[in-house]
Parts: C-alpha cells; sequence; structure tokens
C-alpha cells in the first residue's frame, strides 16, 4: 500500500470528526473517498495532508510513519481554491511551482507545457481575476501535480467545468495513475467515481462503512436482476416467465421484446435463458449491477436508520 490510515480518532471540541476510521490505498490506482457532506472527509484529507493531526491513530506513507517532509511527496487540490486575484497567471504558477521545490527556470519550462496541452497559453500574461472559475481550476490543477508528487489528492476537481473540460481532465487523471501516480478522489459524482476509480472508501457518521474494489462491491450489492430482449411469442414468454420469476417489466415492442425480471433463489441465468429460447430468439441478455449511486444512497440511509 503506498498510504494507510489506521484507526483515526479526530474530534473537534464536542464533535467527532473521524471515529476509528481506516483506509488503505493501493499504489498505482485511484482511490475514491466517499460520503456525505459532514461525513468526515475533508477531516481525513487535512490529516493526510499534515494541516491537522489526528488525536489517535496511525498514518503510513510507503509503508512507514507519515513524516512532516513526506508533504513534498504528496499533492493536494482543495474544493474551495485559493489563487492570488492580482497575480499573472502565469506568475502565480510559477511561484506555486518553486513552492513545491521547482527552480524557475524548470517550473516554466514544465508550465508551457501544460499550459499548451490545455490549450491557455493566451491567459499566461492575465491576471488570475479575469480567470472564469474552470479557467482557475485548471490552473490550480496544474499546480497541483506539477512536481509530480507520489500521491494526489483531488477534492471535487470536477467542480465549475463543463462536460467538454470534465473529459479532459478524467483523461489526465487517468494518465496520471497510468504513469504510476496514486490519487485519492472525493467526490459526490458517483457516475464519476464508476469511470475512473479502482477502489473505494465510503465514510458515514465519522465512520467508514463500506471499502473495497468497486468491482466487487458492485457484485457484492447485486440483486439478480436481468434485462433481456428478445423476438418471438411475446405473450406466451410473458406467461411461462411470470410462473418462475418476479418481472419488473415487460415492453412489448415492434421488432423485439424488452423484459426486466429478478431470478429467484432456485434459479441460475442459464435456466432463464433456456425459457427464453423456447419462445423465440434471443437477442440481447445481460445482468444489470446496481450502480454506485444506488449502493452509496443505501448504505449511507441504513446506517443512518440504526
Amino acid at each position: 500500500m503506498l498510504f494507510e490510515a489506521k484507526n483515526i480518532i479526530k474530534k473537534y471540541a464536542e464533535h467527532t470528526a473521524l471515529n476509528d476510521v481506516s483506509i488503505s490505498v493501493p499504489e498505482k490506482s485511484i482511490f475514491g473517498l466517499l460520503g456525505p457532506n459532514g461525513a468526515g472527509k475533508t477531516s481525513l484529507i487535512r490529516i493526510i495532508n499534515q494541516i491537522t493531526g489526528p488525536d489517535s491513530g496511525e498514518l503510513l506513507f510507503n509503508g512507514k510513519k507519515l513524516q512532516p517532509e513526506d508533504v513534498h511527496r504528496i499533492g493536494y487540490l482543495p474544493e474551495e481554491r485559493g489563487l492570488y486575484k492580482k497575480m499573472k497567471v502565469g506568475d502565480q504558477a510559477i511561484y506555486l511551482a518553486q513552492l513545491k521545490g521547482l527552480s524557475t527556470d524548470h517550473a516554466r519550462k514544465e508550465l508551457k507545457k501544460w499550459f499548451e496541452k490545455f490549450e491557455i497559453t493566451n491567459w499566461w500574461n492575465k491576471k488570475v481575476e479575469d480567470l472564469s472559475k474552470g479557467m482557475a481550476q485548471k490552473i490550480q490543477f496544474i499546480v497541483t501535480i506539477i512536481h509530480k508528487p507520489e500521491l494526489l489528492i483531488f477534492d471535487e476537481p470536477f467542480s465549475g467545468f463543463d462536460p467538454i473540460n470534465v473529459n479532459l481532465l478524467k483523461k489526465e487523471i487517468l494518465n496520471l495513475r497510468d504513469g504510476g501516480t496514486t490519487i485519492i478522489f472525493s467526490t459526490h459524482n458517483m457516475a464519476s467515481v464508476e469511470e475512473v476509480c479502482d477502489h473505494i472508501a465510503l465514510i458515514n457518521n465519522a465512520e467508514t462503512i463500506l471499502e473495497g474494489k468497486v468491482g466487487e462491491i458492485k457484485e457484492d450489492f447485486k440483486q439478480h436482476l436481468f434485462e433481456f430482449q428478445m423476438d418471438g411469442d411475446y405473450d406466451a414468454l410473458k406467461a411461462d416467465l411470470s410462473t418462475h420469476f418476479t418481472i419488473e417489466s415487460a415492453l412489448k415492442l415492434d421488432k423485439a421484446h424488452k423484459f426486466r425480471l429478478k431470478l429467484g433463489e432456485n434459479h441460475s441465468s442459464n435456466d432463464l435463458a433456456q425459457m427464453i429460447m423456447k419462445h423465440g430468439q434471443l437477442l440481447n441478455f445481460q445482468e444489470l449491477l446496481p450502480s454506485m449511486n444506488d449502493i452509496f444512497i443505501d448504505m449511507v440511509q441504513s446506517q443512518n436508520k440504526k
């Protein structure tokens, strides 16, 4: 594991922000840190960045206790942006890169590459206050990754972006992972989680309530729902299916018929396919796995009821 937080407890006066929270972030992966507002995500991110410290627990970076100097091996893009409005964009980018340890010449060279890649070179000599929210976000993304840290932490990185630029940023985040960078990705957008995350941890009420690989979690939460299309005797198939399965929906179309149903414990997908083919041609057949959005809502609501 590149990073581990073990049994982290953090309290503010009478409020417990983190209660025995543990996460394990695999090397060269994108790790989704999820949870509703007020769950404790920001408190954990601040602790990882050594902005604050835990009341108890252990933080490990590459198997060793996290040290103050490790902050230079971490890049952090907070949800709330912080650029100096009166400075020129290029000057500020160079200044922030220097704070990460780059020389002026090295910073200028690397920044030019990224400004060209993001097609924002014409903004180099303009003031930050003239930037749109999305444009400022691009600048902060660049200065967050410019020193090539081992661990990147993105908190709602797509905030303020239109769909085209969201796709641009997603592509770059995936490229960073494929190049060996480990990423902690905090967001409320579950569609983005499904697109980019390899692993997730879900925090609610200051506790970790779910952690694991995205694919495995979706498998664990599946409800044996299947959807298929067939060309054949719709009425006969529907009557046959209703005696064995719970039909969620059935739609009679012009050139095909669409069904969604739930398998019982005593039936397999093979049983279903064989029954369909008795009444016509099977055109399409798939198991429907739950979305991360559905899992998020189900887990949070279940814990809140306890």
